[in-house]
């Protein structure tokens, strides 16, 4: 095992070398193991972006001052090792289970992944639950925010300089009120959420192929998830700016009708299906609004 790990940090498995080193005892090491569905054909982009952050994890351990042959990391493919899915009873992917090194898994060696999402940081917190082995998760560096941020000032640095003669901009109200509106619609949509947790963008159920933009719990949440609710609240909220200017502006009697009426039926519209999100999530909640 020291050897195959010397080579590759998440060692690959087919079904002989699980039976052999992972299933036959004695064991003086423990296994964690990601089975997963990478070949295109399964068009399971969660695998993907979940063996991105179990490589991570794997690499963090294999190359820490603290490597041990206590616990490696393997993975097993479905079109590699469906023998292994079949023994194991297991109908989805990915899924990452913890193989104490005496005794069976419990329960509780099972990842949540729809809970935790599939962040190298919140894996690491629980194989420390399972072994007691800390891993320190490093990340190779990444200048895309730095260069983001460097192109955002950029672009103020340039607007502002164009506009060094005539700086009343800065002081409109619209522009300050409409960024931090946007600010406020992100963070209650729950990106940070998001970005704490690594959730997947979206769930396909591998056994009917129908996609869940929605997360069924209300202790979790897709990406998917985050940027609906994110254009429902919008929604609701540029219906109740037409309102606003309905019942303020002076534009004739028949525009502010117009007006009028559309807010009315965005706010009706879009809070009803906040509504059923809710629901959705939160089962057995009484209140609905024209949504069932």
């Amino acid at each position: 095992m020291m050897e195959w790990a010397s080579k590759r940090s998440v060692i690959r498995m087919n079904g002989d070398k699980f039976r052999r080193f992972v299933k036959a005892p004695p064991r003086n090491y423990s296994m964690v193991i990601m089975f997963t569905a990478l070949q295109p054909q399964r068009q399971c982009g969660v695998c993907r972006q979940a063996d991105e952050e179990f490589q991570v994890l794997a690499n963090s351990w294999r190359y820490s001052s603290a490597f041990t042959n206590k616990v490696f990391f393997a993975s097993v493919d479905f079109d590699e090792g469906s023998d292994v899915f079949q023994m194991l009873n297991m109908n989805s992917a990915p899924t990452f289970l913890h193989f104490p090194s005496k005794g069976k898994p419990r329960r509780s060696d099972t990842y949540e992944l729809q809970v935790r999402g599939f962040a190298a940081e919140q894996l690491a917190r629980w194989v420390a639950d399972r072994t007691d082995v800390q891993i320190r998760v490093i990340r190779p560096p990444n200048y895309a925010g730095p260069l983001l941020l460097g192109f955002l000032l950029a672009v103020i640095g340039g607007l502002a300089y164009l506009r060094r003669h005539n700086l009343e901009f800065l002081f409109n109200k619209n522009v300050w009120a409409f960024s931090a509106l946007c600010f406020v619609l992100i963070m209650t949509s729950g990106q940070m959420w998001n970005h704490i947790r690594g959730p997947p963008y979206a769930h396909k159920n591998p056994s009917t192929g129908q996609v869940s933009y929605i997360h069924g719990s209300s202790q979790a949440q897709f990406v998917a998830e985050t940027h609906i609710v994110l254009l429902f609240n919008a929604a609701v909220t540029m219906g109740m700016v037409l309102l606003c200017e309905a019942a303020t502006s002076d534009m004739d009697i028949g525009k502010r009708k117009i007006m009028c009426v559309a807010g009315i039926g965005l706010v009706m519209l879009f809070f009803s299906w906040l509504l059923s999100i809710f629901r959705a999530k939160y089962h057995g909640y009484p209140y609905s609004f024209l949504m069932s």
